[in-house]
């Protein structure tokens, strides 16, 4: 069985790099394995090294949510690649909701193993623009305007250094609830049509988890072909904390401004132009009375099970 490993050494301030020193001297088997070096360059090796469509071909991403969502992407329609993960980075959110490797040991035993895996599912936002994939969740609003600003921040590498490069995302947090503006969005499925007034973010997830273990979309099956949208909206800044301290649990769909429906396809328009992600990343603007298209596509990859 060829494995390769897909590294960014740079995942979680850096203890991706140290994980892997270590964790590479518990392997018992043949292998190769490519460092990142920028964004995208983990796409770009996935997609290299499975051009040969080698029966069982392992690719394991070493590294964030990050590196995990630029792996699969660059992964997606071939033959008898099977994706594994390390989680590396500071969230990791993808090892939350899918199987993930957390020891050299469970990867020894996989790869003498009958190779088993599972077809998975995949999101994508599609407008007049590039599409966007998203593995873990995609999303407007709040949550993807301060992962814009944190990303963006001068100040994060230099805390990095140091240790404290999440002190840079509370205070964007703060910075966020203080001054966003809420939107108004309109929602349409094949069967529903919604209007809702003053929106903080609505998130679309393929799998419970996002923004470090908050428990979204509790009931966000990866497999079965359907996305789970979540809406918060007419919530005071102050009650607005509450529902994130509850969203850790699971708990916060108990909330009246907490709405939560599930489709295979979501139309969603703002009325202004709103900060959109996918797994935590940018992914554009929206335009104003414009729809987007969240939808998800069956069987895209295949997962070690």
């Amino acid at each position: 069985m060829r494995v390769t490993f897909i590294i960014n050494p740079l995942a979680g301030n850096g203890k991706a790099e140290r994980k892997w020193q270590t964790f590479k001297e518990g392997l018992d088997f043949p292998y190769e394995f490519f460092l990142t070096r920028a964004a995208k360059d983990a796409t770009a090796i996935a997609t290299d090294v499975s051009k040969d469509n080698e029966k069982n071909h392992l690719i394991i991403a070493f590294g964030g949510d990050g590196t995990v969502h630029e792996v699969i992407e660059g992964l997606l329609d071939t033959d008898f690649s099977i994706v594994g993960v390390v989680g590396a980075g500071s969230g990791n959110d993808f090892g939350r909701g899918y199987v993930a490797f957390k020891t050299p040991v469970e990867i020894n035993e996989y790869v003498r193993s009958e190779k088993n895996h599972q077809m998975m599912d995949i999101g994508i936002i599609q407008n007049k623009n590039l599409p966007y994939y998203f593995v873990n969740n995609a999303g407007l609003g709040f949550d993807a305007f301060v992962a814009f600003k944190v990303n963006q921040s001068p100040f994060k590498k230099w805390l990095n250094q140091f240790g404290l490069g999440k002190l840079t995302y509370t205070y964007f947090v703060i910075y966020t609830l203080l001054t966003f503006k809420r939107f108004n969005l309109s929602i349409s499925t094949k069967s529903d049509q919604l209007e809702f007034k003053n929106v903080w973010f609505a998130t679309v997830s393929n799998q419970p988890y996002f923004g470090g273990g908050m428990k979204i979309s509790p009931t966000s099956n990866p497999s079965d072909g359907l996305l789970e949208l979540t809406v918060v909206h007419d919530l005071s800044r102050l009650k607005l904390l509450v529902v994130f301290a509850t969203v850790f649990f699971g708990k916060h769909t108990n909330f009246k401004e907490v709405h939560q429906m599930q489709a295979p396809l979501f139309k969603l328009s703002t009325d202004t132009s709103v900060y959109r992600h996918t797994d935590g990343e940018f992914a554009g603007l929206t335009e104003p009375f414009i729809e987007d298209e969240f939808n998800v596509q069956q069987e895209k990859w295949r997962l070690v099970q």
